[in-house]
């Protein structure tokens, strides 16, 4: 699996961490996010991951700041992208299930490097179950 991520200066140990064992597992990781602890602004790092997403160059996406939700914000502003914030793997998993969601938003503040490994782990590993969940995916507006 091709799979993009971003990060700010909030993420980067987790980054690394997250990278480490994506590509243990064999996948391919596009990495967009700052390497460095040194303030710097999520939305440079975010857009490149959610167009890639957009555009189909990846799979999946994984972004990660301070609160997770600036970054989620900033994903969900573009098209064909269904960011989903998480912080526990029961919703890493209902994000993909249910909400078929194609990048996952991971708040390092509120979680620890091993529950966001376990989260990206589930992540990518679910599937869409489709069935009534497709309906209600189907209605989310591209443009409103």
């Amino acid at each position: 699996m091709k799979i993009a991520i971003g990060n700010d200066h909030a993420g980067t140990d987790y980054k690394f961490a997250i990278v480490n064992f994506l590509q243990e597992q064999g996948h391919t990781i596009v990495n967009y996010g700052t390497d460095t602890l040194d303030s710097v602004d999520y939305p440079d790092f975010v857009h490149p991951v959610a167009t890639d997403v957009e555009n189909g160059n990846v799979d999946l996406g994984i972004i990660i700041c301070g609160s997770g939700n600036g970054v989620a914000i900033t994903a969900n502003k573009h098209q064909k992208v269904r960011a989903a914030l998480c912080w526990i793997k029961e919703i890493a998993e209902l994000a993909r299930q249910h909400n078929n969601a194609n990048v996952i938003s991971i708040p390092a503040r509120y979680t620890s490097i091993p529950q966001a490994i376990e989260m990206v782990r589930i992540f990518i590993s679910t599937p869409f179950e489709g069935g009534r969940h497709e309906n209600r995916v189907n209605k989310i507006p591209i443009k409103c």
